[in-house]
């Protein structure tokens, strides 16, 4: 069942009608089933009065179901050019409301394209999907110019994402994404709901920005987790020697013989803030 939102044709005729197999250098999977694209679209929360960034959207099965449930406009930026006539009949049949950016979603201006409140709401390619999230939470502005993300991502990505401290997934994206937002997965997302499948189960993600993140200089906390995770068996005092090591540590107040997998967000603040201070002496 492909569910009926629109009176527009079913993906699977758009796709033959205009040759759009998906291409795995892109990281095209594309969704078919309209009634899951919904489920995605609802989960975002209420869409009347918000403008929606939509990164892939491909034959556009997730872009009918945004509009459908009354986003106020929509910016789809995808990269492939074989995606735009199909695209362009969507924009046909729901008038000034859908906006198609042939472009690197990577290199995008998002802020200038949208106005508040915005929500970002993606199926993203799996091959950029990571560095996009990694931009929208590192921006140097904060509240960032989105009120919630609700993305897809692999399962093992998404639960990346997701961990808590202690366990195995727990590492870099894990801080950055818990330091400014909530973030939980909705639900999973079975190989077969795509064309073509993909090897592995996908998650749908929800990050909600935090009004007011712990203060921390991004870069800082990048530094810190980068080096921290970069060697996760060692305890911290060898693992953060490049970065200042002891005194780094006794700064945040934090002991040396921990591994980074165990320590909070909170504390990986601390250390960041503490590695500023260091640089500034």
């Amino acid at each position: 069942m492909s569910g009926q939102i629109d009176d527009l044709p079913p993906l699977r005729e758009v796709i033959s009608r205009h040759g759009l197999a998906a291409k795995k250098s892109l990281g095209q999977n594309f969704l078919l089933d309209l009634n899951l694209t919904s489920r995605i679209a609802r989960q975002a929360g209420p869409l009347e009065g918000h403008d929606v960034v939509e990164v892939g959207p491909g034959p556009g099965g997730l872009t009918r179901a945004i509009l459908a449930n009354g986003a106020r406009k929509l910016v789809a930026i995808e990269r492939d050019p074989r995606c735009m006539e199909a695209l362009a009949e969507i924009a046909a049949h729901y008038p000034g409301r859908l906006e198609v950016v042939e472009g690197d979603a990577l290199e995008a201006d998002y802020s200038d394209m949208v106005k508040a409140p915005v929500r970002i709401i993606s199926n993203l390619p799996y091959n950029v999907a990571t560095p996009l999230l990694t931009g929208w939470l590192a921006g140097a502005q904060w509240p960032p110019f989105y009120v919630s993300m609700t993305l897809m991502f692999q399962k093992e990505v998404a639960e990346r994402i997701c961990a808590a401290s202690g366990s195995k997934a727990y590492g870099r994206l894990s801080i950055l994404a818990q330091w400014r937002c909530e973030a939980h997965i909705a639900f999973d997302v079975s190989p077969k709901a795509f064309t073509p499948p993909p090897k592995v189960t996908s998650s749908i993600v929800v990050l909600e920005p935090r009004p007011e993140p712990l203060p921390c200089d991004v870069r800082k906390l990048e530094a810190v987790t980068r080096a921290a995770f970069g060697q996760r068996r060692k305890m911290l005092r060898a693992a953060l020697k490049p970065l200042g090591g002891t005194e780094l540590l006794d700064k945040a107040g934090i002991d040396g013989e921990r591994r980074a997998e165990n320590l909070e967000v909170a504390e990986f603040v601390a250390l960041a803030n503490a590695l500023g201070e260091i640089r500034k002496g």
